[in-house]
């Protein structure tokens, strides 16, 4: 939800206190004192509202294909990744917890196994928690291949510009690219299915430009026959130069983000940009839409 405020450059304010809707759901957002909640409702409250949209050049087929994928990564591959996240790699994001205190070890872990029993009692309820570790595995990859495969090599899911269906698609993969060192996701992503790690930096560098990336987090581990020692990326200019990051841990703090211009590209060992040559095509229309 927040990378799609970012990508129709709308200003918002966030707030970490554990609220839930009123359907005790997240994300909602409240807007003039109305209350919305589920990003799809969220996105059409938005579009009513405040003319921003990001689906406007889009065909009808292509609409439909938007959505498709949207279903996909959201009602489908997220299970899988939250399975990878907080039920097979749970000591690793225990670790990843922002928690701070002489008790902070113990919260971390109450917090942790909380959320993973709670991931287990909604995957089963879904279903796909019925199956085997080796299964729902599988059924991420062939989600994974799908979205590599849709993408190809262009620059957006839906062609050259941005969709809404991309802020989706980014916001489900970005654990695979950060946060779930060491596993199957992570060597998917950072090696077989490299253009949807290029994907995952293009949006980053555009939209979130505060978050550092080391050169080591674009490290993987060959997961070709007889190789166990780690390889890393190709240089392609897939790290972060800024020094912007500011790290915000303090719950129940609101945090303001105003848009502001993307910094200027760099380029990759070739001279191509790593960024949109229509960057500032698409960034006058969004300035339009808010006309």
């Amino acid at each position: 939800m927040e990378t799609y405020l970012r990508m129709v450059d709308l200003p918002y304010q966030n707030y970490f206190d554990g609220k839930l809707s009123p359907q005790g759901k997240m994300p909602w957002i409240e807007y003039n004192k109305e209350q919305v909640c589920g990003t799809e409702f969220i996105i059409d409250f938005l579009e009513e509202r405040l003319g921003v949209s990001l689906n406007k050049s889009l065909t009808p087929q292509e609409r439909a294909m938007s959505r498709a994928i949207t279903k996909m990564v959201e009602e489908h591959f997220y299970w899988t990744i939250a399975y990878c996240q907080w039920v097979d790699n749970l000591e690793e994001t225990q670790k990843m917890l922002s928690v701070s205190g002489p008790m902070s070890d113990l919260l971390k872990w109450i917090l942790s196994h909380l959320t993973g029993g709670i991931v287990k009692r909604e995957m089963y309820g879904h279903g796909i928690g019925r199956f085997s570790k080796e299964e729902v595995y599988a059924l991420m990859e062939k989600d994974m291949r799908t979205l590599a495969t849709l993408l190809g090599d262009k620059k957006y899911l839906m062609g050259s510009k941005l969709s809404t269906v991309d802020a989706a698609v980014f916001s489900h993969l970005a654990p695979a690219m950060w946060t779930l060192p060491g596993t199957r996701p992570e060597q998917l992503i950072k090696g077989e299915l490299i253009n949807l790690a290029m994907y995952c930096e293009r949006i980053r560098r555009r939209f979130w430009p505060e978050w550092f990336v080391d050169l080591e987090d674009f490290c993987y581990k060959d997961i070709s026959e007889g190789s166990d020692s780690p390889s890393k990326l190709p240089d392609l200019g897939l790290y972060s130069r800024t020094d912007t990051f500011q790290d915000n841990t303090h719950t129940g703090t609101p945090h303001t983000h105003t848009p502001q211009d993307p910094p200027s590209p760099d380029s990759d060992p070739t001279g191509h940009s790593l960024y949109d040559s229509d960057m500032d095509t698409e960034c006058s229309e969004i300035d339009q839409l808010k006309c």
